[in-house]
């Protein structure tokens, strides 16, 4: 029983002087401490994106026939108006020919009426209906012009073919797909953003001014070429909370096509914001915390609410003040209420030795 006792006493006085000696040991360490800083900065976020032609068609059969000539090639570049496919023309240009000579025909008829009405063997009545008859064989006419060039398939625009869906001498009916055509010279990238982002970038960004983002490819490069979101779609979704961006890059070299992904780089500006380094924080519960110095100091935990993530950085929606010490290093090494000495750094020279988009 007394060796019991005495190993409990000895327990007793090594975890009391251990805690001592942390205590002391506390004190005697000086601390670093800093203090919020409010500026304007940015952060930079990524997107997954889906790379789109300006315009990207199909291009059908408008009549029925067998494909006669194809006169490009898949993968080709061509220019507006070029002439691409043709269907067999022979059934078109009959209909067209036996149209033309009708309304040869009423014409003449019409001649001979007009100088037998303006000799009045003949009535305005009669000479009127001659005359419509006369219109309708003109309109019979341009309808078969239009068939007749419809056998003819011309680029809607200048661009790139893509796939073939047809071979020569294939039986076309109308609206078989023959192949679809991009303009890549200008191209649409979309991509989603979150709802809360959005709130950001929106309550951010001054008047009519656009935001400007980068692309990073398929091969992890960078595009030459900046784009600018012009347009927002009007509705989330629903089902992801996201809404969707439209950025508009140039593509001068026709490096990307159609159909590719990538990444939007995105910087989002912030204006007179507060911001702390993140390694004066800690977090429990997924809630974020700090060791804020008193007027006695002493350290009290506090919760704080981050707005964004930058490098090195967080910006502060709510829980902290200008105003406020905080402690910036040997977080582990203390806990609430031990009272510390401290040296006080300036809280832009600790900026300054981290990772900032500083405006």
């Amino acid at each position: 029983m007394n060796k019991i006792l005495m190993m409990l006493s000895l327990v007793i006085l090594i975890i009391s002087t251990s805690c001592h000696s942390e205590k002391e040991h506390k004190e005697e360490d000086t601390y670093l401490v800093t203090s919020p800083v409010r500026m304007d900065t940015s952060t930079t976020r990524e997107y997954v994106c889906q790379i789109r032609a300006i315009q990207h068609i199909e291009l059908r059969a408008l009549e029925s026939g067998y494909l006669q000539h194809i006169y490009v090639d898949e993968g080709q570049h061509v220019e507006e108006g070029t002439l691409m496919f043709e269907l067999l023309p022979i059934q078109y240009k009959a209909e067209y020919q036996k149209a033309q000579a009708e309304a040869n025909y009423v014409l003449i008829e019409y001649k001979n009426a007009k100088i037998l009405a303006d000799s009045n063997v003949i009535s305005p009545t009669q000479l009127a209906l001659i005359e419509a008859k006369y219109a309708k064989a003109q309109a019979e006419l341009e309808v078969a012009k239009v068939h007749l060039g419809f056998t003819q398939i011309k680029a809607p625009f200048t661009g790139l073919m893509d796939r073939f869906q047809v071979r020569l001498g294939s039986l076309l009916d109308d609206g078989d797909l023959l192949t679809t055509m991009s303009d890549i010279s200008t191209l649409w990238v979309y991509f989603n953003v979150p709802e809360a982002e959005y709130i950001d970038y929106k309550k951010n960004m001054k008047g009519d001014t656009l935001l400007k983002v980068k692309l990073r490819m398929a091969n992890q490069q960078l595009f030459d070429h900046e784009g600018i979101v012009e347009t927002i779609e009007a509705d989330f979704n629903n089902e992801t909370g996201n809404i969707a961006f439209r950025a508009t890059f140039p593509n001068p070299k026709a490096l990307l096509r159609h159909g590719e992904t990538g990444t939007v780089i995105a910087k989002i500006p912030y204006k007179n914001v507060l911001i702390i380094p993140q390694k004066a924080t800690f977090e429990v519960l997924d809630h974020k915390y700090v060791f804020v110095v008193d007027e006695n100091d002493v350290l009290k935990i506090r919760r704080i609410t981050v707005g964004a993530e930058m490098p090195d950085l967080f910006v502060v929606k709510a829980g902290l003040a200008e105003s406020d010490k905080i402690l910036l290093e040997g977080l582990r090494k203390v806990e609430e209420n031990d009272k510390i000495k401290y040296e006080f750094q300036d809280p832009k020279e600790v900026i300054s030795h981290l990772k900032l988009h500083a405006e």
